[in-house]
């Protein structure tokens, strides 16, 4: 199976498809990776915040892969958005992962009454021209906050991750997204379960002899969004990965679209300001 490529704003690439580990237990996280390695998925998404960056490093060590084959990204927790924090904590990432470099590093949350995501961006910066990240991005920006970024920063972010799914479509962010080069990463793409027994997804797995995640994800990937659904069961990592031989039709695409209602299973990122201690 081959997993289409999408190449971001400085020329580096990322496969469409990724394994994602958010709420992975970190005693999981290792053989649930290694699973997904072994299955074909090339691009593993995971963050300082979910406490398992060790267990992908050492999975990504334990596969036998090149490390140049495996594209894997991680985040900026939100405790460390001051220059000098940001930079430490990348040490950190980069430490606990066991890597000389990583593919993709992003601003895990604007945090808009901090107000300091711009400062954050500035230390990314510093990190990319360090060399030791091949592309920095962000994760949750909101139009505005990516125009500020845009207008007061030298680097416009490859990637913005944000929650898409057929009940939140996110059209106006992919659309700012799309206008300034910025590849979208859509996580939560089955909104936690909550779409698969959507009779208007259902229905067309049925047609194409397809499963309501199969339908979803070829949703995502067929609107040109990057996407990294997770699971600890290597019948669902298998069969999440087996979704580049069939196609929906336009008219299914747009029926799974309309399916929209603004409806999040995460926190609004005009509202979250969230800093652990």
């Amino acid at each position: 199976m081959t997993v289409s490529l999408v190449t971001l704003n400085n020329g580096q690439t990322i496969p469409q498809l990724g394994f994602g580990v958010f709420q992975i237990d970190p005693a999981d996280t290792q053989e649930a990776t290694l699973t997904a390695l072994e299955v074909g998925y090339r691009h593993i998404d995971t963050a300082e915040m979910y406490g398992n960056e060790k267990e992908v490093g050492q999975a990504v060590a334990a596969s036998g892969l090149n490390r140049e084959d495996v594209f894997v990204t991680s985040k900026l927790n939100n405790g460390f958005h001051a220059k000098p924090d940001a930079l430490q904590a990348f040490d950190k990432t980069l430490d606990a992962l066991g890597f000389e470099y990583l593919d993709l590093f992003l601003i895990h949350w604007p945090l808009p009454a901090v107000g300091d995501y711009v400062e954050t961006w500035q230390a990314m910066q510093e990190m990319l021209a360090g060399g030791r990240v091949r592309s920095i991005g962000v994760s949750n920006f909101q139009p505005h906050h990516l125009e500020r970024l845009i207008k007061e920063t030298e680097v416009v972010p490859a990637v913005n991750q944000i929650e898409i799914h057929p009940y939140l479509t996110q059209d106006d962010v992919r659309t700012f997204n799309r206008d300034h080069s910025i590849a979208t990463e859509a996580w939560s793409p089955i909104a936690q379960g909550k779409v698969l027994d959507d009779p208007t997804i259902v229905d067309i797995a049925e047609r194409l002899g397809k499963t309501p995640a199969q339908v979803t994800l070829r949703w995502h990937i067929q609107r040109g969004d990057i996407v990294f659904p997770k699971s600890v069961t290597r019948e669902r990592v298998v069969s999440n990965f087996n979704i580049f031989d069939f196609e929906l039709t336009d008219q299914d695409v747009l029926a799974i679209t309309a399916l929209n209602r603004d409806e999040r299973t995460g926190p609004n990122p005009d509202e979250f300001n969230h800093i652990p201690r």
